[in-house]
């Protein structure tokens, strides 16, 4: 910025001194004007060099002192005062130059009436006038529309830079939730092979299965969080499909269908019920109800020491998500976990809240809103229950 107002301050001077040579040097041959109307020529063109600092005032003192030299001598072109026009159209607010510019114009043509000139001359002084506005102006609009530019490239780059923030953050819930609940089931159920294998060899198999089964499902969705990272020409950037979804969207989005799956794969008694009119929800809400979920039973298996838990699905003006289980209460379940589930739900406009039970349990309820119209047909609240195999 300094460096841009030395160069601006010494292009003045250079401007300034070239107005001075052609103002006052016909002024002095052939043979020398008297000493005042010099002077009249300095002051005509020696504040061309304050034009950016004071635009105005260099207006006024060089169109006042042009149109009384123009009285006794006859310079080629009022050079001062066209600066100063072009500086205003260049740099003055609207007002400014629908005062400033007339006043200047008005006042040399004046002043040429005086010595008696002819039309010739008011024309290539008008024209001289016109032009330097016309000059201005346009330097003024390109300067505006460079600037545009430079703003809307600096917003799209904080777009960029918070929509890949807002990414970062997508992946990390998600590397969490596959981590925490996937890893977690086959700690469990690692830990309940070696009781099965004792006690009924005949399950052994089906136990060794279902760790096989999550750890599969576990990778697979690793997979898609890894291929979204790695997608190349995007510098880091968040990846758009077809839809305008993020790649990582598009890639893997859990819908309301797999939630029955993992039920059956959480190694807890989960009672699930729905009751109200299920409708079509955006993608995000659906991926988000069953990360929610996800977590909360890994929470279960973690901290409540309990395997009996009721999962809600309400469908009303809003889609409401309760899970609770009868453990020991919240225990020390302040991690990220619950932050994740926070993020998550206030991505898709809704809000979550977490309650503890005053003889123990823990609930969690999510709240989504539908913006979506609701679907032909309708169901009657139902009730199943998923038990996965667990000896022991």
């Amino acid at each position: 910025m300094f460096a841009a107002g030395r160069t601006d301050r010494a292009v003045d001077g250079v401007l300034a001194a070239g107005v001075v040579l052609a103002t006052v040097v016909p002024l002095l041959l052939p043979e020398p004007s008297p000493w005042w109307i010099i002077g009249l020529g300095l002051l005509a063109s020696v504040p061309v060099g304050w034009r950016r600092r004071a635009p105005m005032v260099v207006a006024v003192v060089v169109g006042a002192a042009m149109s009384v030299l123009v009285m006794w001598e006859k310079p080629l072109l009022p050079f001062g005062p066209l600066l100063a026009v072009y500086t205003i159209a260049e740099l003055s607010p609207t007002w400014k130059r629908l005062v400033a510019v007339p006043a200047i114009v008005v006042a040399v043509g004046i002043s040429l009436v005086v010595p008696g000139e002819n039309g010739e001359t008011y024309r290539l002084v008008g024209t001289a006038f016109v032009a330097a506005y016309a000059l201005g102006t346009s330097v003024r609009a390109s300067r505006s529309r460079a600037a545009e530019l430079i703003e809307r490239a600096r917003r799209l780059e904080q777009e960029h830079i918070a929509a890949a923030a807002e990414e970062r953050t997508r992946i990390a819930r998600d590397m969490h939730d596959i981590i925490t609940h996937s890893v977690g089931l086959m700690v469990v159920q690692a830990e309940a092979g070696p009781v099965v294998v004792r006690g009924d060899p005949g399950k052994a198999e089906a136990v060794f299965d279902a760790i096989a089964d999550v750890g599969r499902g576990a990778l697979d969705e690793l997979r898609e969080v890894l291929t979204t990272l790695r997608s190349p020409g995007e510098g880091g950037r968040p990846v758009c499909g077809h839809a305008g979804e993020r790649l990582s969207e598009s890639l893997f989005q859990p819908r309301l269908v797999n939630l029955p799956v993992l039920l059956e794969r959480s190694g807890l008694d989960v009672v699930s019920t729905t009751s109200g009119t299920p409708r079509p929800v955006a993608g995000s809400v659906e991926a988000a109800v069953y990360r929610i979920v996800q977590e909360a039973l890994t929470n279960v298996r973690k901290h409540a020491g309990t395997r009996a838990v009721h999962l809600a699905l309400i469908w009303r003006e809003r889609l409401t998500v309760e899970i609770t289980d009868d453990g020991r209460g919240p225990g020390e379940r302040g991690g990220y976990g619950l932050v994740g589930m926070r993020e998550r739900v206030a991505a898709c406009g809704g809000t979550l809240r977490t309650e503890a039970g005053r003889s123990g349990g823990f609930t969690v309820r999510a709240e989504f809103p539908l913006e979506w119209p609701a679907c032909c047909g309708c169901s009657s609240p139902t009730t199943k229950t998923s038990s996965a195999r667990r000896s022991g």
